[in-house]
C-alpha cells in the first residue's frame, strides 16, 4: 500500500500580492541577494542609506534593519564607491546634467 506524501512549499512563499519572492528564513541567500539588488536600484535613483530603507519597507516590505544591514556590508566591501557615491549624491542636478564640454561658467572649450 502506497502512502501519500505530503510536499512542503518551496522555500519561495506565496504573499498576499502574489509575486514569489525568497524568504530569509528559508532561503536567506536568495532574499540577501534579492534586497541587494533592490539596493542597487535605489542607487541608480541617487537614494541615500535611509531614503532606500523608507522606500523597501514601503514599497517591498522589507524590513529596514534588513537593509540596514545589506547596506552598511555593500559599504564595507566598496568603501571607495561609496566615498564618491557620497560626494556625487551632494552635487546639484544641474551640474551633473550640463554637457561635459562645457566649464562651470557656461563656456564651452575646445580641444
Amino acid at each position: 500500500m502506497r502512502r501519500l506524501q505530503i510536499h512542503k512549499p518551496s522555500c519561495l512563499h506565496f504573499h498576499p500580492h502574489g509575486h514569489k519572492l525568497p524568504c530569509l528564513d528559508c532561503n536567506p541567500q536568495g532574499f540577501i541577494r534579492m534586497v541587494h539588488h533592490l539596493i542597487e536600484r535605489c542607487i541608480v535613483f541617487r537614494m541615500g542609506r535611509d531614503e532606500c530603507m523608507r522606500t523597501l519597507a514601503k514599497h517591498a516590505n522589507i524590513s529596514p534593519v534588513v537593509t540596514f544591514t545589506v547596506w552598511d556590508e555593500l559599504l564595507k566591501e566598496n568603501k571607495v564607491f561609496f566615498e564618491a557615491y557620497s560626494r556625487h549624491r551632494m552635487l546639484p542636478s544641474n551640474v551633473l546634467n550640463r554637457h561635459p564640454q562645457e566649464t562651470s561658467n557656461g563656456r564651452t572649450w575646445r580641444r
